[in-house]
């Protein structure tokens, strides 16, 4: 009698727990590449098109700043997956890889009964099945992946297989992710979605070049590829509803950098690779129709670092036993209407080392012939940090923002002599006017700040975070 009861109450138990379980919400994680902060029709954009994005920003939650964690693409990417700055793992630049070592949201996430997947630009190392630095070796179930930005019609390593696809980037991307889906719907999932626009080159398709007819080939190409973008996020978002499942989705969009083109900053200065406002921020909306049932614009400092234990905290799971240190916060209260002020300072380096340059297509082509002929040839070794780091001088360009002050530190490749620059982001978002002879005190403390958190940086690099 005793055991029969025993029996049904695990059976509750179980019951319940994958009730609990099923109620957890789905994340959907995509990201532009190189989408400025002002190349939004929300934004104002005299000609860019982007009705869903702006149907987004009005449904949703709205940030207004919304930071990159590296000024470009594969770093914000690790950052996105690992929720820490990316020179802490050696992803300076682009081209270079996750280490190894790094806990990614989908691990933590699938140890949790989600289910995986990454779809579009990886560009965090080889998308070969067997490379460790693939998106399998790093928690996706499932993957269709190309090694760096790609143009229409796309080649994908699809678990580690080229495949072919047809038709306009994002929509094929978006497809996949969707057909995904709809066979995983029945538990919750993780699915990042990254696109290849709007990087260059440019290639709209003819049913977005011709609402831009009378621009430069240049400007409608690149307006093109947003708006193709855009039509796919409106894709994606009528897919889930179609799949029942969008009220408990969270839809988080933004992109990796800031862009290039001149009014693609919406007057804020610099651009793509550089740490002034232009370089970092970013578009960034949240949709989650259970939770977020009331447009809210905020002006809160986000940063893609976030995005890790904010997922983690809003899925219900604890950060894992042995996770290495954090630089983002969980923005959880701050989705959920609650008071939320950022007291976490966030921290910027433009680390001056190589990209390394790849071309997707290429890649892709050279690995299906291999394939074909049966003589793949195996990974190469990556993911790993096989030098020493100074503790004492921090090379190359590196901000420190603190509520509404920015301090940026300008040093040289060995990171000697390095000058200081202070700005009062509240009075003065362009930057043009340096206040650090006219706040001393506040200099002195977020060099401290800053100096601080980049040794700290450094010894995470040497390894000290992992156990």
């Amino acid at each position: 009698m005793k055991r029969h009861a025993l029996f049904l109450l695990l059976t509750v138990v179980v019951i319940c727990t994958i009730q609990a379980a099923d109620k957890r919400p789905n994340i959907i994680l995509a990201m532009a590449d190189d989408q400025g902060w002002g190349d939004m029709g929300y934004m104002g954009h005299k000609v860019l098109k982007t009705p869903v994005f702006d149907e987004m920003a009005r449904s949703g939650l709205r940030f207004d700043r919304f930071y990159a964690a590296a000024p470009v693409c594969s770093p914000t990417r690790a950052s996105v997956l690992t929720g820490r700055h990316p020179n802490r793992m050696g992803c300076f630049q682009w081209g270079h890889t996750l280490r190894k070592h790094e806990i990614t949201i989908a691990e933590a996430l699938k140890s949790a009964g989600y289910t995986t997947s990454h779809f579009g630009k990886w560009h965090l190392g080889s998308v070969r099945a067997d490379s460790e630095v693939a998106p399998g070796k790093n928690g996706f179930d499932e993957w269709a992946s190309a090694p760096n930005f790609y143009e229409n019609s796309p080649l994908f390593s699809h678990n580690g297989k080229v495949i072919e696809t047809k038709g306009e980037s994002s929509a094929i991307t978006v497809d996949l992710a969707l057909k995904w889906m709809a066979k995983v719907k029945d538990k919750p999932f993780l699915s990042v979605i990254w696109f290849g626009n709007p990087h260059s080159p440019h290639i709209g398709t003819d049913k977005f070049l011709k609402m831009y007819e009378g621009e430069t080939k240049a400007y409608a190409n690149f307006y093109a590829e947003i708006t193709g973008m855009d039509a796919a996020m409106g894709q994606l978002r009528e897919g889930i509803r179609k799949l029942g499942v969008a009220d408990n989705t969270i839809l988080w969009y933004c992109s990796d950098n800031g862009g290039l083109k001149p009014n693609s900053m919406a007057g804020l200065s610099g651009k793509k690779g550089k740490l002034l406002e232009g370089g970092i921020r970013v578009p960034g909306i949240i949709e989650w129709p259970n939770i977020i049932k009331k447009h809210r614009i905020t002006n809160v400092p986000a940063n893609t670092v976030d995005i890790y234990p904010t997922i983690l905290e809003l899925a219900g799971i604890k950060q894992p036993a042995n996770q290495p240190l954090l630089d983002g916060v969980s923005l959880a209260p701050l989705i959920q209407s609650k008071t939320f002020v950022r007291k976490k300072p966030m921290g910027f380096w433009h680390y001056p080392a190589g990209g390394r340059g790849m071309h997707a297509h290429k890649m892709l082509e050279a690995l299906r012939a291999e394939q074909v002929a049966g003589n793949q040839a195996p990974a190469p070794k990556a993911g790993f940090v096989d030098k020493k780091y100074s503790l004492d001088k921090f090379p190359g360009p590196s901000a420190w923002i603190n509520g509404d002050w920015k301090l940026h530190r300008v040093a040289n490749k060995e990171g000697a002599n390095p000058a200081y620059r202070l700005y009062n982001l509240k009075k003065d978002v362009q930057e043009k006017t340096d206040l650090a002879a006219a706040q001393p005190e506040v200099l002195t403390r977020l060099k401290g700040e800053l100096a601080a958190w980049q040794k700290s940086v450094v010894s995470s690099l040497n390894g000290k975070d992992y156990r």
